[in-house]
């Protein structure tokens, strides 16, 4: 065989694997997938300055967004974050938008529900035949931390309101080591043996 042939038939395979995935589709995992789809687009438009947003870039944000759901095991899902936080961070430093405090909640929750939901799309075949009730039961889950968290978060900002200056630094400081900590932490522990202590 030559390489013009082992090329032509790797393209068949994939255009056949692509087929079958379309065919043998159910509405469970393709809605999950959509709302993946959804749901980092709108964290993108968040997190974006509208000049960018209703710019040129407007087709590729919906192109990064939608890669998630159509490769839910890769790690796509973390370059939409990546580039959520970074829009967010381009929004409020070079393009001077101040830091409005819905906006950021709204942008995590999006970001939450986006992750949650490729981490599903990852695990769900797409030929899965799911019950609404199970779908229902992780979106509602789902949507229940992130205005939970919402809430907390927006009480902590009102309750913290007037906390600035140096005392403020260093919380948020504290706060960043101990989630470096605890990330540090986890895998640790899952490595240790089974009753050690």
């Amino acid at each position: 065989m030559s390489l013009l042939q082992d090329v032509a038939y790797g393209v068949g395979e994939r255009a056949r694997a692509v087929h079958r995935v379309f065919t043998r589709s159910t509405p469970g995992p393709l809605l999950i997938r959509a709302a993946v789809a959804l749901t980092g687009a709108a964290a993108l438009v968040t997190a974006y300055p509208a000049k960018l947003v209703f710019g040129p870039g407007a087709a590729l944000m919906l192109v990064i967004a939608a890669l998630p759901a159509l490769l839910p095991r890769g790690r796509m899902a973390t370059v939409v974050v990546v580039l959520a936080v970074l829009g967010w961070l381009m929004s409020t430093t070079v393009f001077a938008e101040g830091v409005n405090p819905g906006r950021l909640v709204a942008l995590s929750a999006l970001l939450y529900l986006a992750h949650t939901l490729t981490a599903l799309a990852a695990v769900l075949p797409y030929d899965a035949i799911v019950a609404p009730e199970a779908l229902g039961g992780w979106i509602i889950r789902a949507l229940a931390v992130a205005a939970g968290s919402g809430v907390v978060s927006m009480g902590l900002l009102i309750v913290t309101g007037a906390a600035r200056g140096p005392g403020f630094l260093a919380a948020t400081l504290a706060g960043l080591a101990l989630a470096i900590a605890l990330v540090a932490l986890l895998p640790w522990l899952n490595r240790r043996e089974p009753g050690a202590s």
